[in-house]
């Protein structure tokens, strides 16, 4: 009885030592009936913040995937990390948004006062909106354990453009896999990229994936990925490449995901449904980017 009491009583006290949750910031969905709602998607599970956290705390490796443009996914990514560290001790945070050219950067930053330009400090790629990352990176950097970077650099993807070097491994390789791939590289190049360039960015994307795996690998854990959401899948992405290393277990996978953009069931463990943005045509004005100077 006295040990299941001092259960409780450390269960309760990890709860209220949990940060309070962050105001929704984008501005549709509020009236959405799963706004809010975190569910376990092998179970359909429905589960409170907290349970999500003890979940995840669990876990050696962590897959956060996000819609890179929404403050929400942020906010909430924030969050997550400080619950975890709350939890556990963090073993380190990884991040797509940081190439091994920076890393040097970063680990000088960590050892003196954080400068009054931290993105310059950092060489900040201005693709990546420093409003909604600075607050990750700001964190980040004043703890114990290390900010890692996840993706490839230019030079890389240079390379790989051009060699397509073979990808080893059974599950990422499969035609399954590599189908629907090829298919949001189509879509999100809204139909315009030339199809002899098809296997190029396929390899890009691939490799990527591959690179997360092996730093998620090589990281101290509990280690926490953020990274884009086609990234984290399951069924296609980084948790694939872990398999094909040999690390199939040990891997849980959240996707953050705006309300009326349901995940399905297999493409991650659990899903957070957020405050959605407007709609954007990304389409719009894509033909006249693409088209080669004169």
């Amino acid at each position: 009885m006295r040990l299941l009491l001092l259960s409780l009583f450390g269960l309760v006290a990890a709860c209220q030592s949990l940060p309070p949750l962050p105001e929704w910031q984008s501005p549709e969905g509020r009236d959405h009936p799963e706004l809010g709602v975190i569910r376990d998607l092998r179970s359909g599970e429905r589960l409170t913040p907290e349970h999500l956290v003890e979940r995840l705390a669990a876990q050696p490796r962590v897959l956060i995937g996000e819609q890179h443009d929404n403050p929400d996914h942020h906010t909430l990514q924030l969050w997550l990390l400080q619950a975890l560290e709350a939890r556990r001790e963090q073993g380190s945070l990884l991040l797509e948004m940081l190439e091994p050219g920076q890393q040097g950067k970063v680990d000088g930053v960590r050892k003196a006062p954080l400068s009054a330009d931290l993105p310059g400090a950092l060489a900040w790629q201005k693709n990546w909106d420093w409003t909604l990352y600075g607050p990750i990176v700001r964190h980040a950097l004043t703890q114990p354990y290390p900010l890692l970077a996840a993706n490839l650099d230019r030079s890389e993807i240079t390379r790989i453009y051009k060699e397509r070097p073979a990808l080893q491994g059974t599950l990422s390789t499969a035609d399954k896999v590599r189908g629907p791939l090829l298919e949001q590289i189509r879509e999100s190049h809204c139909g315009l990229l030339p199809e002899s360039q098809m296997p190029a960015m396929l390899a890009v994307q691939q490799q990527r994936d591959r690179r997360m795996a092996e730093r998620l690998l090589a990281a101290p854990a509990p280690a926490l990925l953020f990274a884009g959401a086609f990234h984290v899948r399951r069924d296609l992405g980084v948790p694939l490449h872990l398999a094909d290393l040999g690390k199939a277990k040990g891997n849980v996978v959240l996707m953050l995901s705006e309300v009326g953009k349901p995940v399905e069931q297999g493409t991650a463990d659990y899903v957070w449904y957020t405050a959605a943005l407007p709609p954007i045509d990304h389409c719009a004005g894509m033909p006249e980017q693409m088209a080669p100077a004169r």
